[in-house]
Parts: C-alpha cells; sequence; structure tokens
C-alpha cells in the first residue's frame, strides 16, 4: 500500500458526537459531503484532501505555531482539487457525485487504514499523523488517535460506502474518480517517491482498475503533458465493504502534478486549471457512457 491507497472501515462503531458549538468545531460545519450528481452516473469523484479546515478543538492538540501550521497546510493540502472536480461536473454530459471532505487530513486522513496496516506510520502518518510533512513533530507522539478516528474517520466511512452502494443500486456499477495533486518535487514523508513525477500519474488496484479504465484515462489526460502509471504514488480507494469482493466497483486515482495547474506550494490557481478541469471532464464523461 502507497501513501495515499487505503481503504475505511465501514463496520467500526462511530464515537457519540458532541454538540455543534458554532462554525469552528468538528460538526459545524459537515465534515464531509455528498453532492448528488445525475440519477443515472455510476461516477463518484471523492475529493479527500483538499481542505484546509482545522476546527478549534483539532488545533489545540497541533503543537506548530500558526505560521508552521499553514506552511504545513500549503503542504500537505491538495489545493483546488475541490473546484477541480466542481468545474467537471459543471460541464460534464451526465453530472457525476461528489464525495468532497470538507476538513483538512491533518484532522483526520480517511484514505489511511485506521490501525497497525498502515505503512504510513512509519512517518508518523497514519489516520492521525503526529509528524509533518519534513518529519518535523505535529502532534505528541503519545497521542490517542481513537477518539478523532471514531468521530471523523468511521463515519466518512460509513457514508461514502453507502454512497458506492447507491450507484451499485441505481446503474449497476460505481466508478470510484480519486482526485489528488502531488507536489513537483519529493517531500520528506514521501516512502515511495524515487520514481517518475509525470504531470499526471494514475494510481490503480489489481482488482478495481481494470485495463480499459487506464485507458481511457490517459486518452483524457494526454494533453497535459505526460500520465504515468503508480509513480510516484499507487493505489485507488475503495471501501472495505466493496474492496477485492464487488468487481463492480471500479477505481482511478488520478493526481496532478501541482506546477501544472497551480503556484507551489499552497498558491493559487493558474492558466493550467481550466486545462485539467477539460481533461477531468472529459474522463468523466468517458466512464460515465
Amino acid at each position: 500500500m502507497n501513501d495515499t491507497l487505503s481503504t475505511s472501515d465501514p463496520t467500526a462503531s462511530r464515537g457519540t458526537p458532541a454538540p455543534a458549538q458554532g462554525p469552528d468545531t468538528l460538526d459545524a460545519p459537515a465534515p464531509f459531503e455528498l453532492l448528488p450528481g445525475a440519477a443515472h452516473s455510476p461516477v463518484i469523484l471523492h475529493v479527500p484532501h483538499s481542505s484546509r479546515r482545522v476546527p478549534a478543538q483539532v488545533r489545540e492538540g497541533i503543537v506548530l505555531d500558526d505560521e508552521a501550521l499553514e506552511r504545513e497546510l500549503d503542504h500537505i493540502t491538495d489545493a483546488h482539487t475541490a473546484e477541480l472536480a466542481a468545474a467537471a461536473a459543471e460541464s460534464a454530459q451526465l453530472t457525476p457525485w461528489r464525495f468532497v471532505n470538507r476538513l483538512s487530513r491533518l484532522v483526520v486522513d480517511p484514505e489511511r487504514f485506521p490501525d497497525e496496516r498502515e505503512e504510513m506510520l512509519a512517518v508518523g502518518m497514519g489516520a492521525v499523523y503526529t509528524r509533518t510533512t519534513h518529519r518535523a513533530p505535529l502532534r505528541r507522539a503519545d497521542v490517542d488517535p481513537r477518539p478523532l478516528i471514531d468521530r471523523c474517520f468511521h463515519p466518512y466511512a460509513r457514508a461514502m460506502t453507502a454512497a458506492v452502494a447507491d450507484r451499485l443500486a441505481a446503474t449497476g456499477r460505481a466508478v470510484i474518480v480519486d482526485v489528488h495533486s502531488y507536489p513537483a518535487a519529493r517531500l520528506p514523508y514521501e516512502l515511495h517517491g524515487d520514481g517518475p513525477r509525470p504531470p499526471v500519474c494514475l494510481g490503480t488496484d489489481a482488482f478495481h482498475t481494470p485495463p480499459e479504465l487506464v485507458a481511457l484515462a490517459e486518452k483524457a489526460f494526454a494533453g497535459l503533458g505526460g500520465v504515468g502509471i503508480d509513480s510516484p504514488f499507487s493505489g485507488a480507494y475503495v471501501p472495505l465493504r466493496h474492496y477485492e469482493r464487488e468487481p463492480d466497483v471500479t477505481a482511478l486515482m488520478v493526481e496532478i502534478r501541482r506546477d501544472v495547474y497551480m503556484s507551489e506550494p499552497g498558491g493559487p490557481a493558474g492558466p493550467g486549471f481550466a486545462r485539467v478541469a477539460s481533461a477531468l471532464t472529459a474522463l468523466v464523461d468517458a466512464v460515465g457512457r
């Protein structure tokens, strides 16, 4: 399993949510959102890492000062990916569904395993990070991750599982397109960053990513300067209920190198944004037929 591949456990118990106390709590605004698409679209654009939002009650457990936290958010956030997904949804012939994380991955990373199966624990970046992208302390090393996993991770997993099941019931299949970005230069936390860093990296899964899905993506993104497979990141997100059990759930991770469409590390979108949005729309149209 690579840096961005994980599956989520839909069977784990939910923690008891605290009452909402205002706009800066875990409960308000909503920590994730399912944005409906066309009734007959099998496509779910999954956007797990686009938000910079760290609620105050989570901020208290982070040891970085405000300036350092902003720098870390610049590096760790897949900036503008929610906007890319929105642009593709607006332009697509058949509107895809969108599942968007509204919390920063510094709260909880929904694409990690929540237990010892997660290889990123080796660099302090399991479901609840204790280290930064540059391997500096983010939280105390002895922090108990279970409250955040119960509060945020498991509800997210259940909701994504339900969204996939709904597409299966409605259309007979579900196509998860995981929308990510990654830096042009390797960051110290990356365990598998030695290989090529193409403008577009497609992450695949041996069971859930059929060759025809890869071929459609390669065609859709061909105009962005080059497409690579599983380097520097591999894998694709599939909920555990369907993982290696349901062949009608297919998945592909799309990693856009950030300098293709924005100013790094956390700057504004640039002229390349429209080209990436158009390419993502082409992929949605191709797989949604």
